[in-house]
């Protein structure tokens, strides 16, 4: 085994020669890029699961707020945490919009 230098060996994973995961993107909408500070970033991440507890990780507990009553979508499709994620993949999360 060896280090990946990612989100992932940050926080002590190790992963086996061969199991990279990918860097899909991260955009991020309304509340989201407010509470972040960024509309977009890039985490390793295999799944939406992945990819969203490296953001709640790097973004904190207001930014877990916002998401858990936001819609994910995975290159403009509804998503589930399951999804695999490849390198090209864009992830958005889209809080809830009021208006009138």
């Amino acid at each position: 085994m060896r280090r990946v230098p990612t989100m992932a060996t940050q926080a002590g994973h190790l992963l086996p020669e061969g199991d990279d995961p990918a860097m899909p993107t991260l955009r991020l909408f309304a509340q989201a890029r407010e509470v972040a500070g960024t509309a977009q970033s890039s985490f390793a991440a295999a799944t939406v699961a992945d990819l969203l507890d490296a953001a709640v990780a790097a973004f904190g507990p207001d930014f877990a707020r916002v998401l858990a009553g936001s819609r994910i979508w995975v290159n403009g499709e509804p998503a589930y945490r399951t999804d695999r994620l490849g390198a090209d993949d864009e992830v958005a999360v889209i809080p809830p919009v009021s208006g009138g």
